[in-house]
């Protein structure tokens, strides 16, 4: 409520000072003769202090002079004049005005300490934001470029003898790092486009079981230590998606099971295709693509589910490396495509991305066919 009032214009701000003191006052003149005006008194104050909450200073100001006059004016004797009739009327209503006044600004005053407040509250919190990402960027890109330089230092050597394997494996870590460097890069690319509102989707035929194949080669590295398993049908319609962030995304997830999933652990990609389920948000009676990518590691804390897609955050207990970005990126490439991603874990132990996009098909059996 707070936050829709601060954005109502000044006039309009006059306006309901007018409307709510107008109102109350109203009300009470039914039950002048029931009420002493005392009672009058501490209801307009109550008025002029919410208002106080909500409303800038000078309206605040309006609403207490006003209360003020109308206290005088209707309910002091001699009723409708502003002439008082004795020194104590005179005093309460002097009295009256000097609290709502200072009541007023006092509460106008504690708001705004409350603002600068928050104000320096979140630019700590950015700082603290801003520094943990400084952290993990150097951590992730340093790593790569001392690999790639001293690999190159020790080629270009001209005091070591180094053999043509050695040379090869050499060249094969420069590629790795390179890579790896290249992944943290698109990254930040893909965060700024993101934040940005820059991404425009390209949507054309994509071959999902080429792009998760495509993806896994180039994790070969990665997943050297891991069971692959892809379901997919044999026939398996195209998708009018976007192939490039597409990939992303499903590199992003692939990547991110491979570090965060012990040794030998088995990693499942599957792309279904279901023309009878019917979306709540299919109005073009696109069909629906699900890409579900499982793992039977450990899960995610319960706690941090509803965290993990929040740019640049990390689980509390994850091991040391990583922006926080990939899967902030996930989410923002599977939405640009009017997708939803849902994370949640096993029963059995492991975690289950599944991604659903309303997409339109090409059966590629039904044109082989022709």
């Amino acid at each position: 409520m707070k936050s829709i009032l601060s954005q109502i214009k000044r006039e309009n701000q006059y306006l309901i000072c007018v409307l709510s003191i107008s109102t109350v006052a109203s009300l009470c003149l039914f039950t002048r003769d029931y009420l002493d005006y005392t009672i009058v008194g501490y209801l307009l104050l109550v008025v002029v202090s919410l208002l106080a909450i909500f409303l800038d200073i000078l309206p605040v100001l309006l609403s207490a002079i006003l209360s003020a006059l109308i206290m005088n004016f209707f309910f002091l004797k001699p009723y409708y004049t502003f002439h008082i009739s004795n020194a104590e009327d005179s005093l309460l209503l002097f009295l009256f005005f000097l609290i709502a006044l200072i009541n007023g600004v006092l509460t106008h005053k504690i708001r705004k300490a409350e603002k600068i407040f928050q104000i320096k509250e979140v630019r700590v919190n950015t700082m603290k934001l801003y520094n943990a990402l400084l952290d993990s960027l150097s951590h992730e890109l340093r790593t790569p470029i001392s690999t790639i330089m001293g690999s190159i230092d020790t080629i270009q050597s001209k005091t070591l003898t180094i053999s043509e394997e050695n040379k090869l494996k050499l060249y094969t870590e420069i590629e790795k790092a390179s890579l790896r460097l290249n992944h943290q890069v698109e990254n930040l690319l893909n965060m700024s486009r993101l934040e940005s509102g820059v991404i425009q989707p390209k949507m054309d035929w994509c071959d999902l079981k080429e792009l998760v194949y495509n993806v896994l080669d180039s994790l070969k590295d990665d997943l050297h230590f891991h069971k692959i398993a892809v379901i997919a049908d044999e026939n398996l319609p195209l998708f009018k998606l976007d192939y490039g962030l597409m990939e992303q995304v499903i590199y992003n997830l692939v990547f991110n099971a491979s570090q965060y999933t012990p040794n030998g652990a088995k990693i499942e990609i599957k792309v279904e295709y279901n023309a009878t389920i019917d979306f709540e948000y299919n109005p073009d009676k696109l069909m629906p693509c699900v890409i579900t990518i499982s793992d039977d590691g450990n899960g995610f804390p319960e706690a941090e589910i509803d965290k993990v897609f929040d740019k640049f955050y990390r689980l509390q207990n994850s091991k040391t490396g990583g922006t926080g970005l990939g899967l902030s990126i996930v989410k923002g490439f599977v939405e640009a495509q009017n997708g939803k991603i849902t994370l949640e874990n096993k029963v059995e132990g492991g975690s289950v991305f599944k991604i659903d996009f309303p997409a339109l098909v090409m059966n590629i059996a039904a044109i082989s066919n022709e």
